[in-house]
């Protein structure tokens, strides 16, 4: 990605940077330097046998969360849904699948995960609903130039064309053709008809589902393809969004928001222009959104700092807090792709598959963890990074479940690899994942990365990230850093606590700054030099 700054305002400093000034009342709230553990419900844990995750085998490790230092979860879509695209193709936007449990449940896990210190963050997804979905129904059955169709882009073709070439960003046509002849859009997955967010129904249905969540003490709403909403039709593309139109609805959504006590919202905003991006971070409108431009950059110390002092400069004029992540539901896990000859990553050239060096990969992730973990502002951790799991390349073609999968002629193996369900304990597939045989297959390989295993392994990928998140609630989270003076391929910074981060992206050993303490490394130390893909936390002050 590349981008600049807000017009007008001076760049961060090279030496110093953060997220002050704070705004107004924002000031240490709990979200401004939160460590969120993200759960993919369907792989996190089976409670029930049926080889899919729920509510009930979450609740039943609710404890592991608290022990790993979470402060919020965030769960993916966990509502009704024909899974075209796994969840994300909502049915019900006040209801859980029942494939996962009850909303009975879904309040208990709220409850229970407060008694506990942990914040709950669902998703909404407002872009696109589901060809289930009670409205798309009524609109299918109400014909042409009807109220119902309204809700949804229903348009006439160009004789037997599409009404226009837009692709869907899941690969094919992002039209589809129903009985009478008209076509509805759907930037995704035939399976999700995108909504019109000009017609003023739509916009009173999401208030009234924010609502119904926020009533149930749902403490933030993550907001799905946050930039897709508003559609221009003259648009070449279709899938670029970001149309000025979006921050009037995001207002919307902030004064309800700011209507409880203590709730946020945060957008999945993918945008190359940075000073585009913070508009949504304006103070009436989101709390925080995902920062990609750091998850995407390569393994290399220029790229890194580059990204980190960008999202900085970007953040800190509008006393945003920036968010840090290394992973998600939809990227290669870190492990796979720090081995990689390349180590970048794009959607537009995902290089599923590509070889990858483990033991370099994994070198390389543990010390991503402790850079990711010591910068100013939140953290996001996405299920099984704490383990250490490499992506899963080998899934069998029959097995796959993601729609690019499908939609690409079966060209493009998609997400499945980062989403198979987690191993917990045991020497052998479902490794105490269920009782049933997992919706995906777990590699045998696996049984040396459960987390059973790894708690009983001072050294391990699992006990690395339950001490940095411990060290980060006492000393860091939301703040400033200063940049030390360093080697090429050296970050080097401190934070306000007296607690310097050091990593080393080089080749070579480099000799430690002058410190009193070794707090934690992500890897063996050559006495006063850290070795190469190596960080490490030091107390100077």
């Amino acid at each position: 990605m590349s981008g600049s700054a807000i017009p007008g305002t001076p760049p961060a400093p090279a030496t110093s940077a953060g997220t002050a000034p704070q705004r107004g009342t924002e000031r240490g709230a709990w979200w401004r330097g939160a460590a969120i553990y993200q759960v993919y419900l369907r792989s996190f844990a089976d409670g029930n046998g049926d080889g899919i995750g729920d509510l009930a085998g979450l609740r039943a490790r609710l404890p592991y969360l608290a022990e790993l230092g979470a402060d919020a979860i965030w769960l993916n879509p966990w509502y009704p849904s024909p899974m075209a695209d796994g969840g994300y193709d909502v049915a019900d936007y006040r209801d859980i699948d029942p494939v996962f449990g009850t909303l009975a449940e879904a309040e208990k896990l709220i409850e229970e995960a407060h008694s506990l210190g942990i914040r709950t963050i669902i998703d909404i997804v407002p872009n696109h609903g589901s060809v289930e979905q009670e409205w798309f129904v009524r609109a299918l059955a109400a014909g042409p130039g009807s109220p119902e169709r309204e809700r949804f882009w229903f348009r006439d073709g160009r004789g037997d064309l599409p009404p226009n070439d837009w692709r869907s960003i899941f690969g094919g046509p992002a039209w589809t053709r129903v009985a009478d002849g008209q076509w509805y859009l759907h930037l995704f997955d035939p399976g999700q008809p995108d909504f019109n967010w000009d017609a003023p129904e739509v916009v009173a249905e999401f208030h009234d589902v924010l609502r119904f969540w926020l009533d149930r003490g749902v403490d933030g709403i993550r907001i799905d393809s946050a930039a897709l909403i508003v559609k221009d039709f003259g648009s070449p593309t279709g899938a670029d969004g970001d149309l000025d139109g979006v921050h009037e609805i995001y207002r919307g959504w902030r004064r309800i928001t700011d209507s409880y006590e203590d709730r946020i919202l945060i957008g999945e905003v993918w945008l190359p222009d940075q000073e585009r991006f913070a508009r949504y971070l304006r103070p009436d409108e989101m709390h925080t959104a995902f920062n990609f431009d750091f998850l995407g950059r390569a393994w290399d110390a220029r790229e890194l700092r580059a990204s980190i002092e960008l999202t900085l400069a970007t953040h800190v004029p509008i006393g945003a807090p920036p968010t840090w992540v290394l992973s998600n539901h939809d990227v290669p896990r870190p492990v796979t792709r720090y081995g990689r000859r390349v180590t970048s990553f794009s959607h537009a050239d995902r290089r599923d598959g590509a070889p990858s060096d483990a033991v370099l990969g994994e070198r390389r992730a543990r010390a991503a963890a402790l850079l990711a973990l010591a910068l100013p502002g939140s953290a996001y951790v996405y299920q099984g990074e704490e383990l250490g799991l490499p992506e899963v390349d080998d899934i069998p073609g029959e097995l796959r479940q993601d729609p690019i999968w499908t939609r690409s002629g079966r060209t493009v193996p998609g997400r499945d690899g980062c989403r198979v369900p987690l191993p917990w304990s045991g020497q052998e597939p479902p490794f105490g994942f269920g009782t049933g045989e997992p919706w995906l297959p777990q590699p045998a390989s696996w049984k040396d990365l459960t987390a059973e295993a790894q708690a009983a392994d001072p050294g391990s990928m699992l006990n690395l990230y339950r001490r940095a998140l411990r060290i980060r609630r006492a000393e860091l989270g939301d703040g400033v850093l200063r940049w030390l003076e360093a080697g090429e391929d050296v970050l080097a910074f401190t934070r306000e606590s007296g607690l310097a981060c050091v990593v080393n992206l080089g080749p070579d050993p480099v000799r430690l700054p002058p410190h009193g303490a070794v707090l934690l490394a992500s890897g063996p130390l050559d006495g006063d030099r850290l070795p190469a893909d190596t960080a490490v936390w030091l107390r100077t002050g």
